[in-house]
């Protein structure tokens, strides 16, 4: 009989940890007991998981004893407390904070790209950034092929990316604007229903947000070339679930659409949708709910020599976050990496 292992969530009822659940139950993960954590005052509720439920405890520094894969989706001030303990009990740590992203013993991976990069982990491996995740899936294939130099890439995120409260007060704003209500703001700064905001995290000294930065450090850390340039703009759209990007690629040496489109439609976790004659392309509504990251709208950019334009969308609570963090979770058993190095 296959071996199992004893997974822990933590953060386990918030938008991520619910995925996470649904995720590893969908996907027939080996979990001999699913350890649901969250704060004290979720612990006592009863939470899905696959055909039958189990009941949320408090997460405590004593949370890991006899656990061996750890998905955390709690923030960063908690992986930042928890996740080493996690480790020195014995468990491997996927984390999905930007906690230890750019930590250079901690890997960053995103299966599709960088698996091997899991060898070197010592017992905490990082989740990659929603936006950035989905938009090095399409990138690598082609960087395979001919080397990328630059990379500008402007994000249409999805309110889910803040969490369920984010998602009810788009709902409450947008009923408030068609009741001819003025519209409470309390997640964000300003209101998000028929709003765009170029705001996401906080702003850094040179004008950037965190969000931008981050994009920019975890594609040149994943994709293993500090050569590439990267710049973003982010933006938090009023869409419920779905993040969208418009990429703009320049190549070292020539990449034809039609050479792109044959990449793309091969690649792992990849589905093409580009005939716009038929108003066929990547769309929030189509990648809501499902597994693979969506690319369309791949044209010349004539501005620019090995210049590609590409519309790139995912669901960001599913390849964004749970699903990446479980695939990397299968990768662990798959090479027989669930270990903790001493």
């Amino acid at each position: 009989m296959s071996k199992k292992y004893r997974v822990a969530v933590v953060g386990a009822t918030g938008a991520v940890g619910e995925v996470m659940r649904s995720t590893l139950a969908h996907r027939g993960f080996p979990v001999s007991e699913l350890v649901a954590l969250a704060s004290a005052r979720s612990a006592g509720l009863e939470l899905e998981f696959g055909d039958g439920c189990v009941e949320c405890q408090e997460l405590t520094p004593d949370s890991f004893e006899g656990v061996d894969i750890a998905l955390f989706s709690a923030g960063a001030d908690i992986s930042r407390t928890f996740a080493p303990i996690a480790r020195d009990a014995g468990c491997v740590v996927i984390d999905n904070s930007s906690a230890w992203r750019m930590d250079p013993e901690v890997p960053l991976i995103v299966p599709e790209v960088n698996p091997d990069a899991a060898r070197d982990h010592r017992g905490i491996i990082a989740n990659p950034n929603c936006s950035t995740i989905q938009m090095v899936v399409v990138l690598k294939p082609l960087h395979d092929e001919t080397r990328i130099t630059r990379v500008v890439v402007s994000t249409y995120q999805a309110v889910s990316g803040t969490g369920t409260e984010a998602i009810s007060e788009l709902v409450r704003q947008s009923d408030e604007l068609l009741e001819g209500m003025t519209p409470q703001v309390e997640v964000y700064p300003h209101q998000i229903a028929f709003n765009c905001l170029p705001h996401i995290d906080v702003f850094l000294e040179d004008g950037s947000t965190k969000e931008e930065q981050k994009m920019v450090d975890e594609t040149k850390k994943i994709m293993g070339d500090d050569t590439i340039e990267v710049t973003a703009t982010c933006v938090r759209v009023p869409v419920e679930n779905g993040h969208s990007e418009a990429v703009n690629v320049q190549f070292a040496g020539e990449m034809p659409p039609a050479r792109a489109r044959e990449l793309l439609a091969s690649a792992p976790g990849v589905i093409v949708l580009d005939d716009p004659s038929l108003g066929m392309y990547p769309m929030p509504v189509i990648a809501s709910g499902t597994d693979p990251v969506y690319v369309g709208r791949i044209r010349r950019d004539p501005t620019i020599p090995h210049g590609l334009n590409l519309w790139v969308v995912a669901d960001n609570l599913r390849k964004g976050a749970a699903l990446n963090a479980v695939q990397i979770a299968e990768l662990l058993v798959e090479r027989q990496l669930v270990r903790v190095p001493r």
